[in-house]
């Protein structure tokens, strides 16, 4: 009795670990599902915000809001596509660590952009730029080299794969088709009703074979008669 009891006790401790485990990974991934639409939604305010002032302002806050929105578009563009493409190329992971590696300069000038949005030195801003606008070139031109160089792989691979297909496809029609194409006839046979063999005979004349039959009698022993052929009748004379 005591061995069910404690059996029962063991049951009912599993099912209440295994209770809170399953609950600490719902609360887990409800909680990552909260956080990255906060992030999302964090991040649209932001572009908005970027576009407005890009549009709205001139001069030294509207090129930093332009510097910082083209740097974001092309990040995350490249971002995208590389994580879209190493699930199915697994070459692309190199690319994707030197665009990780690129992302920290990336987040390294987005900060200092933002941070110049707010000072009030707009000349010593003003000559920042230049320098600013640089490395915003550098970054947005390796970001999107390698974000072209995926795209252009994946689509000479969908090229190569639509090719190997129409090339299968040809096979196999040319296959279903095969009464269309005409059987060579075999080496040393002529077709039926050629010249010279009308009759069965030979390239000799016409009149060789009856010649020959009337000299050398048929011998009647060696003749071959079908059931379908008709008896001759005899001749009658009056």
């Amino acid at each position: 009795m005591e061995a069910v009891i404690l059996i029962l006790g063991l049951l009912v401790v599993a099912f209440v670990a295994l209770g809170i485990y399953v609950s600490v990974k719902i609360i887990r991934a409800a909680s990552r599902g909260v956080d990255r639409t906060i992030t999302q939604a964090r991040r649209a305010v932001e572009d908005t915000t970027l576009r407005a002032k890009s549009y709205g302002q001139v001069g030294v806050v509207g090129e930093l809001a332009q510097l910082r929105l083209s740097l974001r578009t092309s990040m995350r563009a490249t971002q995208e596509a590389l994580q879209t493409g190493v699930t199915e190329d697994a070459s692309l992971s190199e690319s994707l660590g030197l665009f990780q590696r690129l992302s920290v300069h990336g987040r390294e000038l987005d900060d200092e952009l933002k941070r110049l949005e707010r000072e009030p030195d707009k000349k010593t801003v003003a000559s920042l730029l230049p320098g600013l606008k640089k490395r915003t070139g550098e970054i947005t031109r390796s970001a999107d080299s390698l974000r072209w160089a995926a795209r252009d792989r994946a689509r000479q691979f969908a090229d190569d794969d639509l090719a190997t297909l129409n090339e299968q496809i040809d096979v196999e029609a040319g296959a279903l088709r095969h009464w269309t194409t005409e059987e060579p006839v075999p080496g040393g046979q002529e077709r039926a009703g050629a010249p010279g063999n009308a009759h069965g005979q030979g390239n000799g004349r016409p009149g060789d074979a009856g010649i020959a039959e009337a000299i050398t009698a048929a011998d009647p022993r060696q003749q071959t008669t079908y059931p379908w052929q008709k008896t001759a009748r005899p001749e009658t004379t009056n």
